[in-house]
């Protein structure tokens, strides 16, 4: 721990936070934690540059449980912050961001002092065999394999490890777990393997920039717009993300009553109600399937037809337990009693809003590859995924592409691992060609 950073207990909170003049800054953690040591080296940099204006402290949430419920504290780690001993701003909680601390601080301190400590700041850089941008499946099997290679692997991700498994409610058709596994549980397996393997992981960071390199020169990854990691071999696993409707409680139930991938959640459905949102092949294709577990299944599609091809159209429609809603759209998803999803609709030709009870959702409107801070050097298919061959590599030597990033038939955590494992094979035998 950083000399600035000062560990108290519940007897001191009152001394040291509330009879505090000036700007404090309290940090609830605990062991055995990934956000909380994902936070831990950025809170330490806080410390370090503003410890000679605000006071830094760090209590452990653990042993302070009393103090922890009266101050409404119910994850770890979550930084409280104060002025003058009165809590201000906002409380930060879960993968705690660089930025997201420094806003905070920027908003208690005079704007000229912030702006001139941030001036002051140099960029780091450091050197690395490989370098992996992406902490799903494909990324930590891919740092897995080169760390126990004796390459230098460091691991980056802008949210925590685990990709869309850690979010995922239950995972059940993934080798090796023996059962029905939690999808956090199965992502802090693969994150811990992924440490002991010797890999370095920097999680829960802004990744602000990427540079490919032409010809031998290094590639780079910018992390919180400060620290440059320089590579020989880059490995993209940004994965690619379900696109949002983008209305009140998508967010919050996802994973909760609201699902975007039928082949891992659609057996949990077993003898009830689902709705799909959605019109295309993916909606339409994994609706069938879903009639293997579901009753029912009711498709709402904005337009006044089905938009996927006409043999799956043929099959959905003759299916007894489709049904089919058209012209209509999701304005509210709700979770309502025993469990059950309630769904605002509104009919796009009269404007007027129903609802709809069911006890799943399933959102197909497609997926976005996570590809936006790549140049133009990389080749992408016409929907923006990236090129690659069998062994992984791009068109650019040395710049490998994994998961669901990449063109590929299937993405499952299943494929997304055998990609990562093909990547590090091949960097190793790149990396030994350009000695």
């Amino acid at each position: 721990m950083a000399k600035n950073i000062i560990e108290i207990s519940k007897e001191e909170y009152e001394e040291k936070i509330l009879k505090q003049k000036g700007i404090v800054v309290l940090d609830f953690y605990s062991d055995e934690c990934p956000p909380c040591e994902a936070l831990a080296p950025k809170y330490e940099d806080m410390a370090l540059k503003y410890g000679h204006l605000i006071k830094f402290y760090k209590i452990f949430r653990q042993q302070n449980r009393e103090l922890a419920t009266q101050l409404g504290v119910n994850s770890s780690p979550t930084v409280i912050f104060y002025q003058d001993g009165k809590e201000v701003g906002h409380r930060l909680t879960g993968g705690i961001k660089k930025s997201e601390l420094k806003a905070e601080i920027q908003n208690l301190l005079p704007s000229e002092v912030f702006a001139e400590i941030e001036k002051n700041q140099e960029k780091k850089t450091r050197t690395t065999d490989v370098v992996i941008i992406g902490g799903g499946p494909a990324g930590m099997t891919a740092a897995i394999y080169a760390a126990q290679a004796k390459l230098k692997t460091i691991l980056v991700d802008s949210s925590l490890p685990g990709g869309q498994v850690k979010s995922t409610h239950l995972v059940s058709n993934y080798p090796g777990t023996g059962n029905v596994v939690q999808g956090w549980e199965l992502a802090h397996k693969m994150e811990t393997q992924t440490k002991e393997s010797g890999a370095e992981i920097i999680g829960a960071v802004d990744i602000t920039e990427i540079n490919i390199a032409n010809g031998n020169g290094k590639h780079s990854v910018l992390v919180d717009g400060e620290l440059e990691i320089q590579s020989d071999v880059m490995i993209l696993a940004m994965g690619a993300k379900p696109r949002l409707i983008n209305i009140p409680g998508e967010i919050e139930y996802a994973g909760k009553g609201i699902s975007y991938c039928a082949t891992c959640d659609g057996k949990y459905y077993d003898g009830k109600e689902v709705v799909v949102i959605g019109g295309g092949n993916s909606a339409v294709e994994e609706s069938i399937f879903l009639t293997r577990f579901a009753t029912k299944v009711t498709i709402i599609h904005q337009f006044d037809k089905l938009t996927a091809n006409a043999t799956a159209i043929e099959k959905a429609l003759a299916n007894p337990k489709i049904n089919v809603i058209y012209s209509s759209e999701p304005r509210k998803f709700e979770i309502i009693e025993s469990n059950k999803m309630k769904i605002t609709l509104e009919d796009m030709k009269t404007h007027k809003s129903s609802t709809l009870i069911s006890d799943g959702i399933f959102i197909f409107i497609g997926m976005v590859p996570n590809t936006s801070l790549l140049n133009g050097k990389i080749q992408k298919d016409k929907w923006g995924y990236l090129v690659t061959n069998e062994d992984m590599e791009t068109n650019i030597p040395g710049v490998y592409a994994v998961g669901d990033i990449r063109v590929k038939k299937v993405r499952q955590a299943a494929t997304a691992v055998g990609d990562g494992c093909i990547a590090a094979v091949m960097s190793e035998k790149y990396l030994e060609s350009e000695k």
